[in-house]
């Protein structure tokens, strides 16, 4: 990314960068940027229109965010694809940016947590929408022994995702679990 278009990102404030919120069951939610123009643009391009090579950029941004993580993470879990999605996608959007994240905290990536149901897109859902939206959609298949687990998605908008994961991880043994995403809404 040139130094220009770095400069013009919608950058979250350093100390707005962790969200210590009420985000209940997680302990630490961070995103270094504002969804807005041009990440917005960008993350979409990403996603749904396959456009990979905006990947290192990402993946670039998620590493010098991390550093603001808890020390203590010690499991990576991109956000689980329902197997239909996944299959008309082509690839999973979380999983693209937790590998270099994953090689660089030398921690293991979590493949054992599946989304079972086919969900609609959560854009343009309300909060209350979202949370039924997900309910009981994601399921663990064997056991976890990670304590602490780091949830990895592109954005965060009213973080019930990584709520609904959150409780499913902690249901299965795990301690503590915090998120990581490239963006979030200004209105979490």
């Amino acid at each position: 990314m040139c130094v220009g278009c770095y400069a013009d990102l919608p950058w979250i404030k350093d100390d707005n960068l962790e969200l210590p919120f009420a985000t209940r069951p997680l302990v630490a939610i961070v995103a270094p940027l504002y969804y807005s123009f041009p990440i917005d643009a960008a993350i979409k391009a990403f996603k749904f229109h396959r456009k990979l090579y905006y990947q290192p950029a990402f993946s670039d941004l998620l590493l010098r965010a991390s550093a603001s993580l808890p020390a203590d993470i010690d499991a990576i879990l991109p956000v689980p694809l329902h197997r239909w999605r996944h299959m008309r996608r082509g690839f999973n959007q979380a999983v693209e940016l937790a590998k270099p994240l994953q090689t660089h905290l030398d921690l293991p990536l979590l493949n054992n947590v599946v989304r079972i149901t086919a969900t609609p897109y959560q854009s343009g859902l309300d909060a209350t929408q979202r949370r039924r939206n997900l309910r009981s959609a994601f399921r663990v298949r064997g056991t976890i022994t990670a304590r602490h687990v780091l949830i990895i998605d592109d954005v965060i908008t009213t973080a019930e995702t990584c709520r609904q994961l959150a409780q499913v991880l902690i249901a299965n043994g795990v301690t503590k679990v915090s998120a990581l995403a490239i963006a979030r809404s200004g209105t979490m």
